[in-house]
């Protein structure tokens, strides 16, 4: 995809044409919106837990030096994440915010706006991030906080939450420490691994399904082998692919797409009214990583994050001069202007990496 031409340039004329429509710009196409997943959507919930350790925290002056404020909000990004972006999209000028920044007697009135509940170092499995954090909201936090605040909302919620829309991004975690090689499973089966995956996000789709949810987005795992991180994984031992990145890690991502999407396809089938948009995330990451793929939309640096450069992003990290041409923020999580791309492409992709719609055909609904 080499160039302007590529599929993701069609992508940003259908969004430029949109813009031009007003969507996006005021007018809100869905009253609500619900974010559950882990860090490449968290808007400070980890910021906000007394026990949640330094490596689990977006709270360095360099997280956010091009958000609005220019403060560190909790977002792991140099401005607005994957959440914010979409939620623009939506007609919202940002994400919800993070529950655990509401007051308990305000959640039944924000509910009726959207709810931001993702936590970074979350996965699908309970126990993916424990140890690296200390406290974080699994996903089966996140989907139990929603439905107990579901029912502070009395009668009159049901429309409201049917109409509205559920974002996740969630697995990358779960991906990063099973291939993690220097902590490896004691049975290692990839299948049987991926296919428990499957049935957790099963599970927590049905349990918000149960709780009034009809519309969902759901972005798979990118190649999470291409993170900074774990390039240098793959060199350290040596399982390099053709991307320069972490194979054994990739391969994962890419095995888990197609399972998810066969999920999907079966649930919305038994579930009354349930519609989704699933972005295939790791073919989408292809199409950068691909030799001059990143250069039409001004990505030049791939490899290496801005904050931090090979190090960690603390409040001590030097930063890249054009952040805008860097895909990595720090060694696991985009920028702005590559989150921004997804954030496109989950929105008006006519069908190369979206299916089987995308979110402004979702919203219409």
């Amino acid at each position: 995809m080499a160039g302007h031409g590529g599929p993701l340039a069609l992508v940003a004329l259908c969004v430029l044409e949109l813009a031009l429509r007003g969507a996006g710009a005021g007018e809100r196409l869905v009253p609500a919106m619900f974010v559950f997943g882990d860090s490449t959507v968290d808007v400070g919930n980890n910021n906000l837990l007394p026990d949640c350790t330094p490596a689990c925290r977006a709270n360095y002056p360099q997280y956010g030096v091009d958000y609005p404020s220019q403060e560190p909000t909790g977002r792991f990004s140099n401005g607005f994440n994957l959440a914010d972006q979409l939620a623009q999209f939506l007609g919202f000028d940002e994400s919800p915010p993070a529950f655990q920044s509401l007051p308990a007697k305000g959640i039944a009135a924000q509910m009726k706006n959207g709810v931001n509940f993702a936590s970074g170092g979350s996965g699908l499995q309970n126990k993916t991030g424990q140890k690296l954090c200390g406290q974080l909201f699994s996903m089966a936090d996140q989907v139990e906080k929603f439905t107990s605040a579901v029912k502070t909302m009395g009668q009159d919620s049901g429309d409201l939450i049917s109409r509205s829309l559920f974002f996740i991004s969630v697995g990358s975690n779960d991906l990063f420490e099973y291939a993690d090689p220097d902590s490896p499973p004691a049975d290692r089966n990839d299948t049987a691994f991926l296919e428990s995956l499957v049935a957790y996000y099963r599970g927590y789709l049905q349990e918000l399904h149960a709780a009034g949810a009809r519309k969902f987005s759901i972005i798979s795992p990118a190649l999470v082998g291409c993170c900074p991180s774990q390039r240098a994984i793959a060199k350290k031992h040596d399982d390099t692919d053709e991307f320069g990145c972490f194979g054994a890690a990739n391969n994962l991502s890419r095995q888990l797409y197609p399972m998810l999407a066969s999920m999907l396809k079966d649930l919305s089938r038994d579930r009354a009214g349930m519609n989704y948009s699933l972005c295939d995330s790791a073919t989408m990451a292809e199409t950068i990583f691909k030799p001059g793929g990143g250069a039409g939309f001004d990505l030049t640096v791939l490899d290496t994050a801005c904050c931090g450069g090979a190090g960690k992003c603390n409040s001590s990290a030097k930063l890249c001069p054009n952040h805008d041409n860097y895909m990595f923020w720090d060694s696991y999580h985009p920028t702005k202007a590559a989150s921004a791309l997804a954030a496109m492409a989950l929105f008006s992709d006519p069908g190369m990496y979206v299916h089987p719609m995308n979110v402004g055909s979702l919203a219409e609904l």
